[in-house]
């Protein structure tokens, strides 16, 4: 039994103790460090990933604003496409340009001159205006443009202007839904759904 205590002499228990202490602390160390890393990962993650939120955040933040502006923009758009279509409405075109001293092909061309300088003057609005509701604005100068050649290739030769403004009106009356006012309404329309 004495060889067996010998055998656990303090020397050797303080021997182990100190390998336990050494292979603790080694220990320690390797999880600290592993920790560290996983810590520095997540970190980087999160950070990358905050970023980015706060980029998003910016982002809505820019489109708010931006939308912010161009809404009088929109507004002025659709304002100058209702002033198109009551511009070249023949109703008041035929009045407003009437020219007692010109033949039925002259006031076609003086007309026809005024459709295009109004569609020309407004071109740059379909950057703020749906494409629908410039497809319309579109198709009802078109269809103006028609009528009024229409009306004008029926008239004799020597028709004068107030015989060309008088079939252009009687054209219009004869239509079942007049298509200025529905272009009005689909503009209107199409202003409210933006």
């Amino acid at each position: 039994m004495c060889g067996n205590r010998d055998f656990y002499f303090p020397i050797t228990k303080i021997t182990i103790r100190k390998m336990d202490i050494t292979g603790f602390l080694a220990d320690l160390i390797k999880y600290i460090l592993a920790g560290s890393v996983v810590l520095c990962i997540a970190f980087w993650m999160f950070w990358n990933r905050f970023n980015n939120h706060s980029f998003r955040l910016k982002m809505l933040e820019m489109k708010r604003d931006t939308k912010k502006e161009l809404l009088p923009l929109k507004l002025q758009a659709y304002e100058r496409l209702i002033l198109f279509v009551e511009r070249i409405n023949p109703l008041n075109m035929v009045v407003r340009l009437h020219d007692a001293s010109l033949d039925a092909q002259g006031f076609q061309q003086l007309l026809l001159g005024e459709i295009r300088a109004e569609y020309q003057h407004n071109v740059t609005q379909q950057l703020y205006v749906s494409d629908r509701a410039w497809a319309m604005t579109q198709q009802l100068k078109d269809q103006t443009i028609t009528m009024i050649r229409n009306a004008t290739a029926g008239l004799p030769a020597d028709a004068d202007a107030k015989l060309l403004g008088t079939t252009i009106l009687s054209h219009l009356a004869k239509l079942e839904e007049d298509p200025f006012q529905l272009a009005l309404k689909a503009i209107k329309g199409e202003l409210a759904t933006e």
